[in-house]
């Protein structure tokens, strides 16, 4: 696979994530959901923005020939914080896509440098950031994650992306392999597996306590067990799982970003 076939699946990753519906806590083509400000066309226009990034971000991994993949990780975040820039700029300084431009970018260049070397991307990731949760979070600092790295012990994505995405990699793409019918509920079931086991950070930033995560693994258990997304009454329950999120103003940022690269490793092993 090329680095711009590579590329492609990543911008392909965003558009699937954001088309489907309905998602709570998120934006979709049906609902702003707690977001306001956002709206699918936007989520578009910073997906297109984002193209060259991945083209970068490819390119890094299948030229990297070095020993120390934190230096390929080192490289990839001075382009990714361009890419920020571009994202910002394109969405009138809304933030739609910052988590993605981290994870999506990690995914991107370790598949990219795979191609060339027999390894995995989960491996890959982890060696490019190994040392990450302590050289950004061991520290005071005043962004949302550090100061639950701080208040929680939480390390939010630095830790999984230093621990390969443990759930990408052992729950989501295993789930999404063995998912039946049409691809928007495979992709819903999917991310409410991701609900039932992640500790999102921008679900404990909107609820302002940590208490909040078992209430959503909860809730995504629950509606896995009525068996999801292509029957009724796991329908009818997303339905108003969704209004309850908009009520209480909830979030779900993490579990989208872990659908997304979730979503690129399936196209990238054709699963869909």
């Amino acid at each position: 696979m090329t680095p711009f076939e590579i590329a492609q699946n990543a911008e392909k990753a965003l558009l699937y994530e954001v088309v489907t519906n309905p998602k709570p806590g998120l934006v979709d083509p049906a609902d702003r959901g707690p977001h306001p400000n956002m709206n699918v066309y936007l989520f578009v226009d910073s997906s297109l923005s984002l193209r060259k990034y991945f083209v970068q971000a490819a390119n890094i991994g299948n030229n990297f020939n070095g020993k120390d993949l934190r230096q390929m990780f080192n490289l990839l975040r001075q382009v990714g914080i361009k890419a920020e820039k571009k994202m910002f700029t394109a969405t009138h300084e809304v933030n739609t896509h910052k988590g993605a431009i981290f994870s999506l970018g990690l995914f991107v260049c370790a598949s990219a440098y795979c191609q060339n070397h027999t390894a995995d991307e989960f491996t890959v990731i982890q060696k490019m950031t190994q040392g990450l949760v302590e050289h950004d979070l061991g520290q005071k600092s005043e962004t949302a994650g550090e100061k639950q790295f701080l208040q929680y012990g939480k390390g939010g994505v630095r830790a999984e992306a230093e621990a390969g995405y443990p759930l990408v990699r052992d729950v989501a793409l295993p789930f999404l392999m063995h998912t039946t019918g049409d691809l928007n509920a495979r992709l819903l079931d999917t991310l409410m597996k991701i609900v039932s086991e992640i500790e999102d950070s921008n679900l404990i930033k909107r609820a302002g306590n940590i208490e909040v995560i078992a209430w959503a693994h909860q809730q995504a258990k629950k509606y896995l067990t009525l068996g999801g997304y292509q029957t009724e009454a796991g329908k009818q329950f997303m339905l108003e799982l969704n209004q309850t999120f908009k009520e209480r103003n909830y979030s779900l940022g993490g579990s989208a970003d872990l659908l997304i690269i979730t979503i690129f490793m399936a196209l990238q092993k054709e699963i869909i």
